[in-house]
């Protein structure tokens, strides 16, 4: 059972996107939430103005959609479409043999694995998607800034979540000339990286609506009270 919500978890922690996307939404227990959180950086105004740039760019649209092509802790690759509708809703649909759907309904986070017709929902409040797919997002307020990198035209922001619900962290990698999300990093509670690049990226055309409607199959696992 440990092992399926840690697989699960990892498919909706890539969702963010990610943003979304490890064991990211595991429920821990508070002794174990901040066991291995890192020291906000002491940023400079340059790492600053970074940070800030990427909030920017979510706050200006409030649809974006793509592919993506998503490279597991083990190697394993999986590729797909990706739909976000601000605020809350998402959609990760996987390509083929992978079973995987990831969709945020604006409430939950739905992991759904096709094959076996069994689904997990955790709150959107607590996951990482919440910083991204906020009305209004916020990074240096919202997340702790552990680390900015750059390198060349690529500028790489490493945040970990400010409420502790959320154990590891999540990297944004961010085209500072394109100004454009390119790609960002999940690193769960275990130190699993799983990376997703985005391609195709369009903004401001509303996707379907129905898309971020999920009727759930019979076989369903809460991961916790729904009420």
């Amino acid at each position: 059972m440990l092992n399926r919500i840690k697989r699960a978890t990892r498919m909706a922690m890539c969702a963010v996107g990610a943003l979304t996307l490890g064991a990211a939404l595991t429920l821990t227990t508070p002794s174990m939430e901040r066991a291995h959180a890192a020291a906000p950086a002491k940023l400079t105004a340059e790492q600053t103005q970074s940070v800030q740039a990427i909030s920017n760019y979510f706050n200006n649209f409030n649809y974006i959609q793509g592919d993506f092509i998503q490279v597991g802790p083990k190697g394993h690759v999986s590729q797909g479409l990706f739909f976000i509708s601000k605020p809350g809703k998402l959609r990760f649909e996987y390509a083929p043999p992978n079973p995987f759907l990831v969709v945020s309904d604006g409430d939950y986070v739905i992991v759904a694995n096709r094959k076996n017709e069994k689904s997990d929902f955790y709150p959107l409040s607590k996951t990482p998607l919440q910083l991204v797919l906020a009305p209004k997002v916020n990074l240096l307020q919202e997340a702790n800034v552990v680390d900015v990198r750059r390198q060349d035209d690529l500028v790489a922001v490493t945040l970990e979540d400010k409420s502790a619900f959320v154990p590891g962290q999540l990297i944004l990698v961010f085209d500072e000339t394109k100004q454009s999300l390119v790609q960002w990093v999940i690193v769960d509670s275990d130190k699993n990286r799983t990376t997703i690049s985005l391609s195709n990226v369009e903004t401001g055309v509303a996707p379907d609506p129905k898309l971020f409607v999920f009727n759930a199959p019979r076989n369903i696992d809460t991961g916790q009270d729904r009420r």
